[in-house]
């Protein structure tokens, strides 16, 4: 069996989905692997070390793809390099469905099975396959970087002879995985930390940090299925945007992260709030590439605006490539020989709930039910 793993072709996208180390791991359970030219140059993985650990390099994308089972992705590939793929070969990946009907269109004209990773319900057993979380978690911590590198504020309480420098305040929007991380690093970094979420559960995690969380009263819980936020009503709106109004004056560092699946991301930090800001503020919006938390935020630019810096990276855990694609990696083979193969054969398991969960199309057809019916 084979194993084709492409280099990635978007923008400011420097992550592999593959590892010396899991090249090794592969060779264990049947397959060898060939990956295309240069595709792990962007985390440090250069093309000797991937031969070195048991890869075949190939020329071109059409090479590595020709002939394999197997095709792993960082993001969706193009129609172009989809028409490459063998009939019947499976592509897995972080397909972005919600944003690419294209994508599935194409696969299930070239009766490929496409497996969308971020889709994968999050339950126990899942842990280990879920890109969502390990990404995230990169993310939140390269954020914080970022805002404290844009800084001209000291992060930590510093006692000098000639005074005190107080610490730095940091708010983080959203309590998911990157906003743990994120408190979790703007705490070791000495900063005071304060986080806001809708779901009221993510409170106890965002305490044991050593954050305070930032609560709206209110009888109605943003939990949805999976542990997801979900959308709030009007009136919850009013009371947050007034909250979140009334403690981003205090602060220097924001980082902001909430999402809602499938949709655009909510905007919980308006032109008027961010002028209200202390002037050398700098917020870091982490759901820019859905529209952003804060109108004012540009993909791939950071902008100024009434003194306050606005970080808008689309990618952030490509920024952190190296540690991003070995995780991202050990996830991928963790699903593929979990779940799509037993004694060194291909052997998926269609019935069970996370192949079910990640499976967009199959056999010709788009068969994932939040996409099946879709215009």
């Amino acid at each position: 069996m084979k194993i084709a793993v492409l280099k990635e072709r978007a923008a400011h996208e420097q992550r592999v989905a593959i590892s010396p180390d899991t090249i090794r791991k592969y060779a264990q359970i049947g397959f060898e692997v060939a990956v295309e030219q240069g595709a792990g140059e962007g985390s440090g993985m250069t093309d000797d070390a991937l031969r070195e650990a048991g890869a075949t390099i190939a020329d071109s994308a059409d090479d590595a793809i020709n002939a394999a089972a197997l095709i792993l992705c960082v993001n969706a590939p193009e129609k172009d390099i989809i028409e490459l793929m063998p009939v019947g070969a499976q592509l897995i990946g972080m397909l972005s469905p919600y944003d690419n009907r294209a994508l599935m269109d194409a696969c299930a004209a070239r009766q490929v099975d496409a497996f969308a990773l971020e889709l994968l319900p999050r339950i126990s057993r899942a842990q280990s396959m879920d890109v969502l979380s390990s990404q995230s978690n990169l993310a939140g911590y390269r954020a914080v970087i970022d805002a404290v590198a844009e800084s001209s504020k000291a992060t930590p309480q510093l006692m000098t002879a000639a005074g005190t420098v107080p610490p730095a305040r940091a708010l983080v929007l959203g309590a998911g995985v990157a906003g743990l991380q994120a408190i979790a690093t703007a705490k070791c970094l000495g900063c005071i930390v304060s986080a806001f979420d809708v779901r009221p559960a993510v409170k106890e995690q965002v305490q044991s940090l050593g954050a305070t969380f930032i609560e709206v009263p209110a009888e109605e819980s943003g939990e949805a299925a999976g542990g997801y936020a979900k959308e709030m009503s009007e009136e919850y709106k009013q009371k947050q945007s007034a909250l979140i109004a009334e403690t981003l004056v205090k602060q220097d560092f924001v980082i902001s992260t909430a999402l809602i699946p499938g949709k655009k991301a909510p905007v919980l930090i308006t032109e008027e709030m961010v002028e209200r800001m202390k002037p050398g503020s700098v917020i870091v919006d982490l759901a820019v590439a859905s529209g952003g938390n804060c109108p004012l935020s540009q993909p791939n630019k950071t902008v100024e605006h009434n003194g306050v810096l606005i970080i808008g990276h689309t990618n952030m855990p490509a920024r952190v490539a190296a540690d991003a694609s070995g995780l991202y990696a050990r996830n991928l083979y963790n699903f593929i020989s979990t779940l799509l193969v037993k004694d060194k054969a291909l052997a998926i398991q269609w019935e069970d709930e996370l192949v079910k969960g990640t499976l967009l199309t199959r056999e010709g057809k788009i068969v994932h039910p939040n996409f099946a019916n879709a215009a």
